[in-house]
């Protein structure tokens, strides 16, 4: 079986999104208010149901963030030997240090999609206020203002020196430079619905929820888009080395490969009700995604 599944949750607490570091993933419980920190343990145990073949073994730890309602959203490794995550519920980015120390930064506008930019700091979208917001590792927190009124900025990714982000009612890619200026992209496909975004080697890697597409944009503004499964709504996506991506598709509960062309070449069935929401891909090669259902799942190639 090239999928099997780490339960690390109930229904009700929501992994929402993955990252993963040398010795550890990490995933958002984003109805709880926790962060879970699954410890790679080598060798599959052979004691642990949970553990299926192939996957490294774990032990779990729970972080409090002293906010039960901050709904913990996006999650990615920092450069401050950190990983740092969006707390949407109650505008603050959080931040859990290798050694365990929890702390959060301020940012007020509903914060949720989340990167590590080309100058070494955090920057995020702020949803309700139409802004990109930037946060260095000591806490300084700026704002740039996106120029579009209503566009529920959502995902971010980073280039070697810029920024891409997707505008989810604008039906827009946006792109900004370090220091502020900011260019929109509108969307072949009307209502198209932006949510995940991901910068590969031939250009930026979207999803369209509402379209049942996936899309790429170059450094040019070219846009392609490319189908779906129709009535899949993809959410997450994430660019491969060689030109492809991985995307999950939320209402259809899989996982599906792309290559560079934008052909579907793999896709993998995650189970009923298992609403699969963000991914990362493993120094391997491999790929997690978390499951709002409770879980994570490892997928081998």
């Amino acid at each position: 079986m090239p999928i099997t599944e780490h339960t690390i949750a109930g229904p009700s607490d929501g992994p929402y999104a993955v990252a993963v570091t040398a010795d550890a993933l990490w995933t958002t419980l984003v109805h709880t208010g926790q962060i879970a920190r699954l410890q790679r343990g080598g060798e599959p145990a052979a004691d642990d149901d949970r553990t299926g073949a192939g996957m490294p073994a774990a032990r779990e730890a729970r972080f409090e963030l002293g906010a039960p309602g901050s709904r913990p959203s996006l999650i990615v490794p920092g450069p401050d030997d950190a990983v740092w995550f969006t707390r949407n519920g109650d505008d603050h980015l959080g931040r859990i240090g290798y050694d365990g120390a929890v702390s959060a930064v301020a940012v007020a506008g509903a914060p949720y999609g989340l990167c590590v930019g080309p100058d070494g700091a955090l920057w995020c979208t702020l949803m309700n206020v139409d802004q990109i917001g930037r946060v260095t590792v000591d806490g300084e927190v700026s704002t740039y203002a996106i120029g579009t009124s209503g566009a529920f900025p959502a995902m971010i990714t980073a280039t070697d020196d810029e920024l891409w982000f997707t505008l989810n009612q604008a039906n827009a890619i946006g792109r900004m430079s370090t220091s502020g200026e900011a260019t929109t992209y509108p969307l072949p496909t009307e209502g198209a619905g932006p949510v995940g975004v991901s910068s590969g080697p031939q250009g930026v890697w979207f999803v369209e929820i509402l379209a049942d597409q996936a899309g790429r944009i170059t450094p040019d503004g070219k846009i392609e888009e490319f189908p779906l499964p129709a009535g899949s709504k993809p959410h997450a996506v994430v660019a491969t080395d060689d030109g492809g991506c991985w995307i999950t598709l939320w209402a259809a509960a899989a996982l599906v490969r792309l290559d560079a062309n934008g052909n579907i070449i793999a896709q993998f069935n995650l189970g009923e009700g298992s609403e699969p929401h963000g991914l990362a891909i493993d120094t391997d090669g491999s790929v997690w995604v978390a499951l709002e259902k409770g879980s994570l799942a490892y997928v081998t190639t």
